[in-house]
């Protein structure tokens, strides 16, 4: 199947991180791929990777980067498709040099940021943006709110259940 979803990352070291939202992709059924691509050590394959994503068929990329978090906005600086950053907790500072870095963007070069460390949301999120044209996504999404909304019902239950007792 055709990716709609790009996954990036500055090293190896961010996979551990980024398989979250891998996996939230996987369970909502968009294909999606997954690269290294550094841009600071691979400047020319993040050339080539964000500004043929559209031409591939590309609908959002996901951009994990720890300490001075470049890739994410880089990204966004090659293309017009939505660019979601995952800062990373790779240094001393646990991630807040990453979503500064990412966060503060210049107008007119959005990226999208989700918490430290949470590329599930990320995978969420590009669920989400793929949905708005996507009605049989956008129902699989519903259906998992529903579900979690029903997870925590029962554990409701269960505690007042419990503090009955």
């Amino acid at each position: 199947m055709q990716a709609l979803v790009g996954i990036i990352m500055g090293s190896d070291s961010d996979l551990a991180t980024m398989r979250a939202a891998a996996e939230v992709l996987t369970a909502l059924c968009i294909p999606y791929e997954m690269d290294i691509v550094s841009a600071h050590r691979t400047p020319d394959k993040l050339h080539t990777y964000a500004s043929t994503a559209e031409q591939r068929g590309l609908q959002v990329i996901i951009a994990g980067a720890g300490g001075a978090a470049h890739l994410p906005g880089m990204a966004a600086a090659l293309t017009v498709l939505p660019v979601i950053g995952v800062p990373i907790s790779a240094t001393k500072l646990e991630g807040i040099d990453a979503l500064l870095s990412i966060v503060q963007m210049p107008k007119g070069v959005p990226v999208a940021t989700v918490a430290i460390d949470n590329a599930a949301n990320a995978g969420f999120l590009a669920a989400q943006i793929i949905a708005a044209s996507d009605p049989v996504l956008r129902e699989r999404l519903h259906d998992h709110r529903r579900t979690m909304r029903d997870k925590v019902a029962q554990q409701s239950d269960t505690l007042q259940q419990e503090s009955q007792h």
